[in-house]
């Protein structure tokens, strides 16, 4: 039995088929999951939630930004943007399956001793209150009336950490922690929403959240997607599966062993651009 760790989709079925192709992929032997947006920009998104539904429990996905996105503009609480193709979903006779799937989705995952999320971790949290937070995003998106808790899911405040926050809050900030994070501001320890260049070219004032000193899951490997501009990397135990697919770079997995051996193996396929970058 293996299981594969996948980076970004972005509605890129074409390439999700060949890289399953590629690994020789057979559910009830092996399993897989996307480390989250699995919708949005590429050309395929209800294809691509298609295929993992069709895989039933030898496929997982992650709640990624795009994901939730999807969620809040079928339920008319955001305006879809110009750039988004999730028209598919939306008008598809299938629609109803497809939203409550990606409706039962979590946000983060403990596999084989590696901690899967799909954007980041802030640095105070242990793994143990960054799958508490999670799960508890998951259960009210689960059961609540899902207009009226998106509703209150998005927006960039609070940008800091509390254990006071409740409520709203509290689901707000674990949510863009989890779907949004890049760099931590380290004058003030708040999430910066803006930068989303590779560090090399960031200001100095911004660390990776990965690279924050004192990181409380600095002992736990760390999947992660969202960020093409870093692309693949592995760098103080977190290990970036978001090499651009959707910008003509590749769809990359890993193998996992164990967290003494991170991975037995690496997989990257090219990809066709689908999108130009800044469109």
């Amino acid at each position: 039995m293996a299981t594969y760790l996948i980076g970004d989709l972005q509605g890129c079925d074409d390439a999700f088929a060949r890289l399953l192709d590629h690994l020789r992929f057979e559910p009830g032997r092996d399993r897989l999951v996307v480390l989250g947006d699995a919708v949005n920009r590429g050309p395929a998104s209800a294809a691509c939630l298609r295929r993992l539904m069709r895989l039933g429990d030898s496929a997982q996905c992650l709640l990624g930004n795009h994901d939730l996105h999807l969620l809040a503009v079928a339920e008319g609480v955001r305006r879809a943007h110009r750039s988004d193709t999730l028209d598919d979903i939306l008008h598809a006779p299938d629609r109803d399956d497809m939203l409550h799937w990606v409706r039962q989705r979590p946000l983060a995952l403990l596999e084989q001793g590696w901690l899967l999320v799909h954007a980041g971790v802030l640095p105070d949290w242990s793994v143990e209150q960054t799958l508490e937070l999670a799960a508890d995003v998951e259960q009210q998106l689960r059961t609540q009336a899902p207009r009226a808790f998106l509703a209150d899911l998005f927006g960039n405040q609070p940008a800091r950490w509390s254990p006071g926050l409740r409520g709203p809050e509290r689901w707000r900030l674990t949510v863009n922690a989890l779907t949004r994070l890049r760099y931590i501001d380290t004058r003030d320890a708040s999430i910066d929403f803006h930068a989303k260049q590779a560090p090399a070219s960031a200001p100095p004032h911004l660390l990776p959240w990965y690279a924050v000193p004192g990181r409380a899951t600095r002992a736990t490997p760390i999947a992660f997607g969202h960020w093409s501009t870093l692309g693949l990397s592995w760098s103080d135990g977190a290990l970036c599966l978001d090499s651009g697919c959707l910008w003509g770079g590749a769809l990359s997995c890993v193998r996992l062993e164990s967290p003494q051996r991170p991975w037995l193996e690496l997989h990257g396929l090219p990809c066709v651009g689908q999108r130009t970058p800044g469109t």
